[in-house]
């Protein structure tokens, strides 16, 4: 049964979520500096005359690309502010939501999980969000936005789309030129 406050398809007036228990779904935030909106305001004008499906891949690639890139202050890069992050993702593992494969990225975070019944995904996003912006932010001796409000979500629809996501979480660090190998970079779930 579905907890009254888990809603399907919503939206804050900004990227549309789906957000149902015991569904798949990868997941992407980012530190508040590592994209700015002009950048993106740039992206839309450059892709503007393509077809929708085409400029929805396109926007993602170059979203990736410009994340991998290592745009903004990269707090994340700090072995303290990651350590925090993956723990807080590890935290509740197997209680709200099934943890299958997640990365650290200097500037940006990657999730695969599966929802439990009762733990809308927006309510885990924001107690991710919330609680690792305000250590950060006294470690850091900072105050201020650490996460961008909004977050990427998309759910997977088979086993073949799994595969994809796990390999390209994981592998995240090696395309951005980081590590070599999946398995050396220390905050994913190759590592472990």
């Amino acid at each position: 049964m579905r907890h009254p406050k888990e809603k399907q398809w919503f939206s804050r007036g900004y990227l549309p979520h789906f957000d149902q228990p015991n569904l798949l779904q990868t997941i992407t935030f980012r530190l508040a500096d590592a994209l700015p909106q002009t950048v993106l305001e740039e992206m839309e004008r450059e892709l503007r005359a393509r077809p929708e499906a085409e400029r929805r891949t396109e926007r993602e690639r170059r979203i990736a690309t410009y994340l991998d890139a290592g745009h903004g202050a990269c707090w994340l890069k700090d072995p303290r502010i990651a350590d925090l992050v993956e723990g807080a993702l590890l935290h509740f593992d197997d209680q709200r939501y099934r943890l299958l494969a997640w990365c650290v990225m200097p500037n940006h975070v990657h999730a695969l999980t599966e929802m439990k019944d009762g733990f809308p995904l927006s309510e885990v996003l924001h107690s991710w969000k919330s609680y690792t912006a305000n250590e950060a932010n006294k470690i850091l001796g900072r105050t201020g936005d650490l996460w961008q409000r909004e977050y990427h979500d998309r759910y997977v629809r088979d086993e073949n789309h799994y595969r994809n996501v796990v390999a390209y979480i994981e592998n995240n660090p090696v395309k951005a030129g980081l590590v070599k190998t999946a398995k050396e970079w220390r905050y994913s779930s190759a590592w472990r």
